[in-house]
């Protein structure tokens, strides 16, 4: 091997390497950012949320199908006050070569907020739900500006607790509808909450 391909292939090993810390560094910045922010674990309690090791294998790139005019309809929640939802769009990819199907929602309320206008909401349950992380499921934000053409990109490793998930009892979470429980183990995000009350 001559000394240019020995540069070359080094330059190229060391461009990976930089782009997967770059990029883990990104997530472990907004982890730090969504703890110190908290509105509900505050104090020395923030030190009992809990998160998966960085992994892009949970960053997936989702072909998106938009959802024209779908129905209204109540989300079940945690508590006795019902939120309505429409299903925006699917979205459809591939982790650990199981091809896996999830619906983002639409929030009638925030629609008419200007700050919130263009949120989409990403509820989930996978096969950690229960054991590694909270058993009612977890949550992704997403916005239309995530969205181009038919792509969409997922990122896992930003899934985090409803409040529910923190204090029992006081919050009103939207529960995850059925069609949304993933049957591969989500090894990425918000573990459960460490501190009971």
């Amino acid at each position: 091997m001559t000394k240019t391909v020995i540069f070359i292939t080094l330059l190229a090993v060391s461009s990976f390497c930089k782009a997967q810390q770059s990029y883990k560094d990104s997530i472990n910045t907004f982890i730090h950012n969504y703890v110190e922010k908290h509105e509900v674990v505050t104090g020395d309690d923030k030190k009992s949320m809990k998160f998966f090791p960085v992994n892009e294998t949970y960053r997936v790139h989702a072909r998106f199908e938009r959802v024209k005019n779908g129905n209204w309809f109540t989300m079940e929640t945690s508590g006795n006050s019902k939120q309505v939802f429409r299903v925006y769009g699917t979205v459809h990819f591939t982790i650990h070569d199981t091809m896996l199907t999830l619906n983002i929602y639409q929030s009638q309320k925030l629609m008419a907020v200007e700050e919130y206008k263009e949120s989409l909401f990403l509820p989930f349950t996978d096969l950690t739900s229960g054991e590694e992380s909270y058993a009612a499921g977890r949550y992704i934000d997403l916005s239309f500006s995530d969205i181009t053409g038919d792509k969409l990109v997922i990122d896992f490793n930003k899934a985090y607790n409803p409040y529910c998930a923190y204090v029992s009892g006081k919050y009103n979470c939207p529960i995850p509808p059925r069609e949304n429980s993933l049957n591969v183990a989500i090894l990425a995000g918000e573990k459960s909450y460490a501190k009971h009350d």
